[in-house]
């Protein structure tokens, strides 16, 4: 397994996805479009993603799918 990091790269997609009336989750998708997909969860109430979170994938190989639970 490598240690290796991407570099920082931009979303191709975000926008918010409503799971209630009051809560929304955001999420972005980093990579290749039609890549292998990847569902990347941070680590709960008082965490979330940050540019960091994506240097995790390949971005020419996966298509990664990240969600924040904004405000929890």
């Amino acid at each position: 397994m490598s240690n290796q990091m991407y570099p920082i790269f931009e979303p191709f997609n975000s926008d918010y996805l409503p799971v209630s009336t009051t809560h929304h989750l955001y999420f972005e998708e980093v990579g290749h479009p039609f890549g292998l997909p990847v569902l990347f969860l941070h680590g709960g109430p008082g965490g979330g993603i940050t540019t960091h979170c994506r240097r995790f994938f390949d971005p020419t190989f996966y298509r990664a799918i990240l969600f924040d639970q904004r405000g929890s």
